[in-house]
């Protein structure tokens, strides 16, 4: 199996839940689809969804909740298979 290396589509701050009090996109341990949505990104008031990328297990979220990223920062991984 491969990992696959989940990375910021663009600068701001990353999110793991879709808002405050709610749970979180993914866990690590889940198995998620190539499309499904793993975090959100914002800047100035608006939101990108951040995508697995990959089918496959979330083994690892690189970044914390409310970390400043750049593009192409590293997110997550997730063992494709």
């Amino acid at each position: 199996m491969s990992e696959h290396t989940v990375r910021s589509p663009m600068p701001g701050v990353f999110y793991r839940c879709p808002a405050p009090g709610r749970p979180p996109f993914a866990e690590i341990g889940a198995t998620v689809t190539a499309d499904q949505t793993i975090g959100i990104i914002e800047v100035m008031k608006q939101f990108a969804e951040v995508k697995a990328g990959a089918p496959g297990k979330v083994t690892a979220f690189i970044a914390e909740n409310d970390a400043l990223l750049g593009p192409g920062d590293p997110v997550a991984t997730i063992e494709a298979g």
